[in-house]
């Protein structure tokens, strides 16, 4: 019975977390309309994976990592924005995919480590899941189990939260012409680049 809560506690926790639109769900949401709903998932997919090795550092108590990410936060800092800029400028200046280079994408891997990277170089992320693992009583070594459950928890909301995503995305998809797509994307590269900057200075 305390696994079964802890499990929705994680699913509750992960699908919270993801739930948000920042760079991340603007990035996926591009790629749903552009390459269809798998490359939207994938993409999502890198994002929960990152968010799980976040949680498995906090849930037990692995100090030693987040202390490197905390203090290298300044150089991942810098590494996330310009990778952000980069992927803003090659959005903007991107022509549609037409419906036979949808069928055809085949960067799956890259979409999935793209995503990965640009969460994994968010390295305050941990000091939430410090927070919210210590709220909860997990951390320490009796909470081995829970500690699992509960991040076995976050993965399936996340990745919940994608496909939710990722097929919503795909039902109006059809809805979208070329000419509307192209302003998608250039609203979509204005919107990342901006997450570049506030990742950047503040």
């Amino acid at each position: 019975m305390i696994s079964i809560l802890f499990l929705l506690k994680g699913i509750l926790l992960g699908f919270s977390i993801a739930a948000p639109v920042g760079p991340i769900g603007i990035l996926c949401i591009r790629r749903t309309l552009n390459y269809g709903r798998f490359s939207g998932l994938i993409s999502g997919l890198g994002a929960a994976v990152a968010d799980v090795l976040f949680g498995i550092v906090a849930a037990f108590g692995l100090t030693f990592i987040s202390d490197f990410l905390l203090d290298a936060k300044l150089w991942l800092k810098i590494g996330g924005a310009l990778f952000l800029f980069y992927l803003a400028v090659k959005i903007f200046l991107s022509k549609p995919a037409s419906d036979q280079k949808r069928i055809d994408h085949g960067s799956l891997v890259n979409d999935f480590i793209s995503t990965f990277l640009l969460t994994i170089t968010n390295p305050v992320t941990i000091i939430s899941y410090i927070a919210i693992f210590a709220a909860l009583g997990v951390g320490q070594a009796e909470s081995f189990s829970i500690a699992t459950v509960l991040v076995s928890g976050i993965f399936l909301g996340s990745a919940l939260w994608w496909l939710i995503l990722s097929e919503g995305i795909t039902f109006f998809r059809k809805k979208i012409n070329q000419a509307l797509l192209t302003w998608l994307n250039r609203v979509a590269a204005s919107i990342i680049a901006t997450f570049g900057f506030i990742a950047l200075f503040i």
